[in-house]
């Protein structure tokens, strides 16, 4: 009788993870509100981005607060909630607009990524000495979509939440300075780009979507325009990335174990195929026959960010700054040092495909 009541008492209450989830819920009401605000907007900083600061703030300040029982309400908005909400993703992106920039704009993303993940990882890792998943994810935020890309990779490699942590404080500042410093660099004629290079460039090297946008806003609603599809280009990259990595993975395992000579016992896992990028894709192809009315696309896509700003503020609850504080100012300067490649190789991969295909 008493074995029972022990695992039962060892378990979360379901009314403590539902009041968890709705705490995150209203938390992520907030942040999406502060981030309406003129100021904040004009910085071009996504509600997915004050969701991370505030949540860590709290977390950090405030967390004593918090009744112990809603921990797997706010673990389940960091881990399953975001999964899903990676997957509808995929509503934002249609083939017909990758196709729209032809096959400068996509070689131009697949360089882009291919070379900043591979430099990123290289960098952290063996230049810095950095953990694996710090490297990767803060190579991934850099090279494909910010926040979302750290999110979906965190799922997948099951890291912990100040890595994240991390490489988003990473997509912040160098996207934000991007945001800035690309239309004056543009302006001043020190890029040497037309419209279209322009657009090529802006979308294939900075961070966040809404990043690409506040920059090339500032210079044609052309630029603009080939920027977001380039950018959602990269994004589409995100599930064929994370297909490569859990092989990857499971390779890494399958080593490891045999290594340590368990391999006949079944060390290594099984391949972790990450399903919400199969979503994703899924999704891409549905948002590109048109199979939903307009009105309802909309409607999910708002729904799909307030999710995604529930994950990104629940990850900021976990998160320590003890634990970030432990990789010192490493982790930046791996940040920085991908940022230089994404200008200057960048720009010259941008020169390049123009060339190429001009």
């Amino acid at each position: 009788m008493s074995t029972p009541s022990l695992a039962h008492a060892s378990s979360p209450s379901t009314r403590g993870q539902l009041n968890g989830v709705l705490f995150v819920a209203l938390f992520a009401a907030a942040v999406t509100s502060v981030a309406s605000l003129p100021a904040i907007a004009g910085l071009g900083m996504s509600p997915l981005i004050v969701g991370i600061v505030a949540g860590a703030i709290y977390g950090n300040a405030l967390r004593d607060g918090m009744p112990e029982s809603w921990a797997a309400g706010v673990n389940f908005s960091a881990r399953k909630l975001l999964r899903i909400a990676v997957a509808f993703f995929g509503l934002r992106v249609s083939l017909q607009e990758i196709a729209q920039v032809g096959v400068p704009g996509l070689v131009e993303s697949v360089v882009i990524v291919v070379s900043t993940l591979v430099i990123g990882t290289w960098v952290g890792m063996k230049l810095l000495k950095l953990d694996r998943d710090t490297a990767i994810l803060t190579a991934a935020g850099s090279a494909i979509c910010g926040a979302a890309a750290v999110l979906a990779f965190e799922s997948t490699l099951q890291s912990k939440p100040h890595k994240s942590a991390m490489a988003v404080g990473s997509v912040v500042l160098f996207g934000t300075l991007s945001m800035f410093l690309y239309p004056v660099l543009f302006h001043a004629g020190w890029l040497h780009l037309d419209t279209l290079g322009a657009g090529l460039f802006f979308g294939g090297t900075i961070h966040e979507v809404a990043q690409v946008v506040g920059a090339a806003s500032n210079v044609s609603p052309e630029a603009t325009h080939i920027a977001t599809i380039v950018k959602m280009t990269r994004v589409m990259l995100l599930v064929p990335v994370l297909l490569v990595l859990g092989v990857w993975l499971n390779r890494s395992a399958r080593s490891k174990a045999t290594a340590d000579g368990h391999a006949s016992q079944g060390g290594a896992r099984k391949l972790a195929v990450p399903w919400f990028a199969l979503g994703f894709l899924a999704l891409v192809i549905v948002n590109s026959l048109h199979v939903l009315p307009e009105t309802a696309t909309h409607a999910v896509n708002t729904l799909d960010t307030f999710a995604l700003t529930m994950a990104m503020t629940a990850l900021g609850i976990e998160t320590r700054v003890s634990q970030i504080r432990q990789a010192g100012p490493r982790a930046l300067t791996a940040g920085f040092i991908i940022y230089l490649w994404l200008v200057g190789g960048g720009l010259a991969i941008t020169w390049g495909v123009q060339r190429l295909f001009g």
